[in-house]
């Protein structure tokens, strides 16, 4: 059940920060965030990347809410 929650509340916070971004994917923010994330090795399957995008959001969540 906490899974759920922090998931749900992860995806809150990729909203709230495409929001932030004005969806802008490709600008500066989101490719220096590819690039802290994952270096030069990003994740190769799209089931990879979703999981490790959900796993941020998640992190986002438990550091917003201090923990």
């Amino acid at each position: 059940m906490r899974w759920l929650i922090d998931t749900i509340g992860g995806l809150y916070e990729l909203a709230r920060l495409g929001v932030i971004t004005r969806f802008r994917f490709r600008g500066a923010y989101w490719r220096w965030r590819m690039e802290t994330a994952f270096g030069q090795g990003v994740p190769e399957g799209r089931i990879e990347m979703i999981h490790a995008v959900l796993e941020y959001g998640r992190w986002m969540r438990r550091m917003r809410r201090g923990g």
